[in-house]
């Protein structure tokens, strides 16, 4: 897979128990050299199937950022970041089947000896689903609407070919 090239990926250690054969990634992507998303990615294969998965492959992942206050209140954010993943995956042609997850939105704050510290939002999207690989497909889109989801799930989406972004004021 060509990465782009804010974003860090490496290979990191597979589950051994759920499938007979997986491979995992970790990435965390850049804006401004500040960590904007992080997330993880497995991919298992269990040859003879799984009838849960509806086939012998499974994509499992886990999708992270740091959100605004305000963002990690609003009712409608477990909706909006589930559709961040579902727009991914059709605007990356990633045909699947059984997908399954949740979104979480998370807010903590500091108390005692860490009650200095700032307060935190994030918002998290694990989800599973198995990649339709039939008829000369491959991991390729499922793989960009990862990518993809990295981007959404940390406020720098991807934009249009033909369009350009201007650098920001320094």
């Amino acid at each position: 897979m060509a990465w782009a090239s804010d974003l860090l990926v490496e290979e990191i250690g597979s589950p051994q128990r759920i499938a007979p054969f997986s491979v995992a990634v970790s990435a965390e992507l850049l804006a401004s050299g500040e960590v904007v998303s992080s997330g993880r990615l497995i991919l298992l294969h269990d040859p003879a199937g799984n009838e849960s998965w509806e086939g012998t492959f499974r994509v499992v992942t886990l999708t992270r950022a740091d959100v605004g206050l305000d963002m990690v209140t609003d009712p409608f954010l477990p909706d909006v970041a589930w559709s961040w993943l579902t727009d991914a995956l059709e605007l990356h042609a990633a045909d699947h089947a059984a997908l399954a997850g949740t979104v979480t939105a998370s807010y903590g704050r500091g108390f005692g000896r860490m009650a200095g510290d700032a307060e935190q939002a994030e918002v998290e999207v694990r989800a599973s689903w198995t990649p339709r690989l039939e008829e000369g497909r491959t991991l390729a889109g499922h793989l960009s609407a990862w990518q993809e989801l990295l981007r959404l799930v940390g406020g720098t989406p991807s934009l249009p070919p033909g369009i350009v972004q201007f650098p920001g004021r320094q």
